[in-house]
Formats: C-alpha cells, sequence, structure tokens
C-alpha cells in the first residue's frame, strides 16, 4: 500500500509534462496524506485536464462516507470484478503525477520509513481510478485512489504490496475510455517501480504536520539506499502476496 507521496516539480515541469491546458499554482508538497486535496491528471472530450480531487475513493452508491472505509489504495488484480470500482475501470481512469512515495519497513516494533524515487529525481505517474460522490445534499466531490500490486525489487525490501507506476508510453490509453477494461489492465504491466530507487528518510514524516523538504533528507540505516537492479527494470513478479489490510472490503 502507499499512504503518502510528494510532489515537488514546479507547475510549469508538470504542465509540460501531463499536456493538459490549465495553469495551477500547486506549491510543493513532501507529506501528501489521504483525504487531502491531490493533484489528478483525466481526459475530457480527448483533452487532458487538471483537477484536484479528495484523495480517498468514495463509490456512487455510498450514503455516508463516515460508514465506509477510507479507500486509498485500488488492488490491479480484483479492480475489474468489485463493484466498487468496476464502472471507474471502465469509464473513469486518471493519473496521479507524483516525484516521490513513502513506505515503511517493518521489522520487530521498528518501523523505518523510506522514499522511492526515480534516480534522477523525475516525474512519474500513478495509475489511478475516481469518481465523483454526491451526497444527499446535491454536493459533488471528487474522488480517486491510486492501483496497487504485488511489490518487485528493490520495493519488495521493504513492502509486499507497491504503487503501480504507469509508463508513459501508456498515459494514452490508460486515460482514453476507449480502451476496453482488458486492454487498460495489460497496460499496467510490466512494472515501471524496478527503476525506482529507495532512500532511509527521517520518521518526521510519519507526523503529517511535517511538510518541508527536510523530510526527504538521507538518514544511516541497515538498508541506506537500495538501488535498482541491473537488467531487473520491469521485470515482472509472480508473486501473490498476502492482503495489507488496506481497503480489504472493496480492493
Amino acid at each position: 500500500m502507499c499512504g503518502r507521496y510528494a510532489i515537488k516539480t514546479i507547475p510549469e515541469v508538470m504542465q509540460q509534462a501531463f499536456g493538459y491546458e490549465e495553469r495551477p499554482n500547486f506549491p510543493p508538497r513532501y507529506n501528501i496524506a489521504p483525504t487531502q486535496p491531490v493533484p489528478v491528471v483525466t481526459i475530457d472530450h480527448g483533452k487532458r485536464r487538471f483537477v484536484l480531487m479528495r484523495w480517498g475513493f468514495i463509490p456512487g452508491w455510498v450514503k455516508d462516507p463516515k460508514d465506509f472505509p477510507l479507500v486509498i489504495n485500488v488492488r490491479t488484480e480484483t479492480a475489474r470484478e468489485k463493484p466498487s470500482f468496476r464502472n471507474a475501470f471502465t469509464r473513469r481512469r486518471a493519473l496521479m503525477p507524483a516525484d516521490a512515495f513513502y513506505e515503511w519497513h517493518t521489522e520487530g516494533r521498528t518501523k523505518t520509513p523510506y522514499m522511492a524515487r526515480r534516480p534522477d529525481g523525475g516525474l512519474f505517474a500513478f495509475p489511478a481510478l475516481w469518481e465523483t460522490w454526491t451526497s444527499p445534499d446535491g454536493s459533488e466531490v471528487d474522488t480517486v485512489a491510486m492501483m496497487t500490486a504485488p511489490a518487485v525489487a528493490p520495493l519488495s525490501a521493504i513492502h509486499h504490496r507497491t504503487p503501480v507506476i504507469l509508463d508513459p508510453a501508456n498515459w494514452d490509453a490508460w486515460l482514453d475510455p476507449a480502451t476496453s477494461p482488458d486492454e487498460a489492465a495489460a497496460l499496467l504491466e510490466p512494472p515501471v517501480q524496478t527503476e525506482l530507487e529507495l532512500v532511509a528518510v527521517s520518521t518526521a514524516v510519519n507526523k503529517v504536520a511535517n511538510d518541508g523538504p527536510e523530510i526527504q533528507a538521507p538518514v544511516a540505516s541497515p538498508m541506506a539506499v537500495v538501488k535498482p537492479e541491473p537488467g531487473r527494470a520491469r521485470a515482472h513478479s509472480q508473486s501473490r502476496a498476502a492482503g495489507d489490510g488496506q481497503g480489504s472490503l472493496f480492493d
């Protein structure tokens, strides 16, 4: 699962990378947490759009979000069949821009946070699903969750699941509602996350209130920096690890 991530790339560079017309002034964020507004790239009449959505997917049939689990991750293995996500997987696919995310390695009672990033620090995108939830009073909230899959090296060293990183060559097809669910599912493989590196960071990232560049400063740890393995880029993992509990009723 992924419960925190970062976007510090300046808006002009992000706009150029994702090709939308809007010019949002989205400030650098180093510790984005669930339920907060997050940048999302969608498609509307063939054009990409930048929108802000609540990180936490709510299906349209939910009456009261307080009675619904917080779903920030959606499993690639079951998204096409689960009633909560089936329609969104068919018609409402999106991209969540990022340049880093965090995972915690648990050993005994110790949890060490690691930052996953491209070695060059560049942008990437999580494939995501979105839904507009309408409250009983008629107000609308756009909600989103990222796709996750069994972890592959180097991320499997710290956690058995990971957010999917979508190959930029597949961005257009993933966003296009004309792409069938079977075709969209095929775009999620092979996993690009094998190209990431892991860097141990401060436990300051544990607190949502800490949202500055200092939380990404490397710290000493048994694994300090885990580089991608040569020749393993985009390798496919055959492991089917047990679930992590996040949104387990619905993903």
